[in-house]
């Protein structure tokens, strides 16, 4: 088993919780950005099995999320994407990795990864893309198209209460349960470590409430208008792209990516939905180890 170590990196007035499986220094590092905006590492904790002695993995919880510094009371409109790439340039520097680093993004994290790339940062070595759409607008119509596909009471449950903003209602949640168990996470009961996310979610919602809305297919936050299309060509490195048969980042929600980016290939899990790396952890170490492995 591969040694872990944590420690926190302080950011502007907060801390940066960080967890490093593998030493530093031994190989190229591979920075894995969790979703929501919101969530917290534990959920992608299995990509650590990465982590040899030439990959260390290093896994954080983003402000506002699990370990690191949380601030229920903050406006909504401190939670930018400009806060979280200012983050993850802080993690970076503070690990002394910024020099040659590879990264994956799942969901949020891969819009955030998106959004990193484009900036063309000297050290990025390779991407990976995982389960995240490359514009919200698509995100929301895929949305509505699997919301379609739902049994009629579950559709019109859904309706009804997103009607009157009610969604702490228990009928509402057990009708986004119907939704999560299709295309969120097909094992069911969720595996421990997704079920540690979601606990987390619904203690602290803060970040999530502010950037994305109630769940993953109401998008009433910040990031509804959100998109990353038309800066993609500048992404210079090696990407891939992954989602899953049953994602709710559908393939069009991905589609951009393979479009728009000049060296990018795809990889779609067919019995997984929008967590291959729980749903088919060994199948996603395999292709994703391969492709950080593949010669320049």
């Amino acid at each position: 088993m591969v040694p872990s170590t944590t420690g926190f990196a302080p950011f502007r007035d907060y801390r940066t919780w960080y967890r490093v499986t593998g030493k530093l220094g031994s190989g190229v590092p591979l920075v894995v950005l969790h979703g929501g905006p919101g969530c917290t590492h534990n959920y992608v904790l299995s990509i650590a099995g990465l982590a040899n002695q030439h990959r260390p993995v290093v896994h954080y919880d983003q402000l506002g999320c699990g370990k690191s510094t949380r601030l229920r009371d903050a406006d909504p409109g401190f939670w930018t994407v400009e806060l979280f790439l200012e983050e993850l340039d802080n993690l970076l520097s503070h690990l002394g990795i910024a020099d040659e680093y590879d990264v994956l993004g799942q969901s949020w994290g891969g819009m955030l990864a998106a959004e990193h790339a484009v900036r063309k940062p000297a050290g990025l070595r390779r991407l990976v893309i995982a389960d995240s759409p490359a514009s919200m607008r698509d995100w929301t119509a895929a949305a509505e198209k699997l919301r379609a596909e739902l049994p009629d009471d579950v559709r019109e449950t859904l309706e009804r209460y997103e009607g009157a903003e009610d969604y702490e209602n228990p009928e509402y949640k057990a009708a986004t349960d119907v939704f999560y168990a299709r295309h969120v996470c097909r094992i069911v009961p969720n595996p421990p470590e997704v079920q540690r996310t979601n606990e987390a979610l619904a203690e602290d919602p803060t970040v999530y409430r502010a950037m994305n809305g109630p769940n993953e297919f109401h998008v009433i936050g910040s990031l509804r208008d959100w998109s990353v299309i038309d800066r993609l060509p500048a992404v210079e490195v090696p990407t891939l792209v992954v989602n899953g048969r049953y994602d709710e980042a559908t393939d069009d929600c991905v589609r951009p990516y393979l479009e728009r980016i000049p060296d990018v290939r795809h990889h779609r899990f067919e019995n997984s939905s929008h967590m291959p790396h729980v749903e088919e952890q060994d199948a996603y170490l395999e292709i994703v180890g391969a492709f950080l492995e593949a010669a320049e």
